[in-house]
């Protein structure tokens, strides 16, 4: 009976024991923030890094987050299993933030003017303006978290990297042209008087006469009148050489060449003495007949066009470049040709002509260039790549152009840090230069080490962990350290409960 009594009493006691130890739990759990409410990701990291003895700032890594992992966004306050039920990956707060450095001076990437945005310097100074240059700060490009990529998952991503460089910017405008004749190398054949075409030399499009070469022999009435006069002078005046015979004569051979009668013509009549029925009218310039208007047979009359002649010895291009290019073209501008059936021969001129207008239909400006063609071999009406090289002179920084992410109305670089991080950098960039290079304006400066591949998979991190990093700071920024106050209770309530162990273990041995 004595034993059943002792039994009933231990069990009331430790009733009462596990009733006060649980108020005691509960008081010291609220007291803080005087109400409990599930543990928020601050409330399980300072519970963690209390369990763990870790404070933040040595030991351990701090964990500030659960997530799963086969999806980044599915994140947990504490440990557990995901929705696949796979277990939880813990997140440190090192991999968030990147291991950013806030102490310290700030680094000073580039100077520019406070006028223009993008004039920009490597050194202090002064403006074009002369104003003093203001500093821009590495944290003030930044566009996003840095991150930090393990070099075995460098290597897996194949990463590669380049150097900001700073030279000239080699720039050309490429576009196609077609060949013309060259006007001012180019002339008409016309009849000086009314007959009939007895004979054609030049009997074809495309016929090439040299210089006082025949083209038609031509009868005329004029013609035969005019011999007529100057063989009565020439006659008069070898009988006698007076002034007036030799005036009458130098007039009578002046008409004769009026109607294009060569010297050669008026020395046959003199050597014949008598009146020729047709005579040759020969060319004055070389070149190849574009355009024939006669055939034999043909009465022409006074002023007709008969051959069109154009000397191509020397060619014109016609090219044509977009509306907001023509400022980087100028007359005297070298520039290359190539054509489709010789592409491994390069023909080199020179900007002659910007026409003061645009075209209505293609709203673009025409250039003229002027190439030599000894050889003949470029021929009116060919089509040609044209390639203007604009950029001599002008220096800057450059790029690759695969190392620039689009992003809407921003454009982001990402830079190589040491220590394996990488921090995304907004730019400005300017021209589209040779070999695949962009012009930067602003964002960058000489030497920094940009990534030309594989950057898209960073900006996916980066974006991820600034989206992750803003969802944190938004929550309740004194919950850090309410939760290190409660970790602290905890301590103090678990020193407590060894304070009160050793009291029940001597509650029963009185018991006893």
């Amino acid at each position: 009976m004595i034993e059943k009594r002792k039994f009933i009493r231990l069990i009331i006691i430790s009733i009462v024991l596990t009733a006060a130890i649980t108020g005691t739990l509960m008081f010291t759990l609220m007291r803080p923030g005087g109400h409990t409410a599930a543990p928020g990701p601050e409330t399980a990291r300072a519970s963690i890094e209390a369990r763990d003895g870790d404070t933040g700032t040595g030991g351990d890594r701090e964990i500030i987050y659960w997530r799963a992992p086969m999806d980044p966004m599915e994140i947990y306050d504490e440990p557990g299993k995901s929705k696949m039920g796979m277990d939880l990956v813990p997140v440190y707060a090192d991999e968030v933030s990147g291991g950013a450095d806030t102490g310290g001076e700030r680094k000073i990437v580039y100077w520019r003017s406070p006028m223009d945005p993008a004039e920009i310097y490597d050194e202090p100074g002064k403006s074009k303006m002369g104003m003093d240059l203001v500093p821009v700060y590495e944290d003030e490009v930044v566009g996003g978290v840095d991150i930090k990529i393990d070099p075995v998952v460098q290597q897996n991503m194949g990463l590669k990297t380049a150097e900001v460089q700073k030279g000239g910017l080699a720039t050309s405008i490429r576009t196609y042209g077609h060949i013309t004749y060259d006007d001012t190398r180019t002339s008409v054949v016309s009849a000086k008087t009314g007959g009939w075409i007895e004979r054609l030399h030049a009997d074809y499009t495309g016929f090439f006469v040299e210089k006082g070469a025949p083209l038609y022999e031509i009868y005329s009435p004029d013609l035969v009148a005019a011999q007529e006069a100057y063989l009565t002078a020439f006659k008069n005046h070898a009988r006698h050489r007076s002034a007036l015979n030799a005036e009458l004569l130098a007039s009578a051979r002046k008409r004769l060449s009026y109607f294009d009668i060569g010297d050669e013509e008026i020395s046959g009549i003199e050597a014949a003495g008598r009146v020729s029925k047709q005579l040759v009218v020969r060319s004055k310039v070389s070149g190849v007949v574009t355009a024939k208007n006669v055939v034999e047979g043909m009465y022409v009359r006074p002023g007709a066009g008969l051959f069109t002649i154009s000397d191509l010895s020397r060619v014109w291009v016609e090219a044509h470049i977009f509306e907001y290019e023509q400022h980087k073209v100028r007359e005297g501008q070298a520039a290359e040709m190539i054509l489709s059936y010789q592409p491994d021969k390069i023909y080199t001129g020179k900007i002659t002509y910007v026409f003061p207008y645009l075209q209505p239909k293609t709203r673009d400006v025409v250039i003229r260039l002027e190439f030599e063609n000894p050889d003949l071999m470029l021929k009116p009406d060919m089509f040609a790549r044209i390639k203007i090289d604009t950029g001599e002179g002008d220096t800057g920084l450059f790029i690759p152009a695969e190392a620039v992410i689009h992003s809407g109305d921003r454009q982001i670089v990402f830079l190589r840090k040491p220590g394996g991080k990488f921090s995304p950098r907004q730019v400005t960039t300017g021209m589209a230069l040779d070999n695949g290079s962009l012009e930067v304006l602003t964002g960058l400066s000489r030497g920094d080490e940009i990534v030309v591949s594989g950057q898209f998979l960073l900006d996916s991190e980066s974006k991820l962990k600034e989206a992750i990093q803003k969802m944190m700071d938004a929550k309740n920024p004194a919950a850090k350290k309410t939760a290190a106050g409660e970790a602290e209770s905890g301590d103090d309530f678990f020193d407590d409960m060894e304070d009160s162990g050793s009291g029940q273990d001597d509650f029963f041995e009185d018991m006893e």
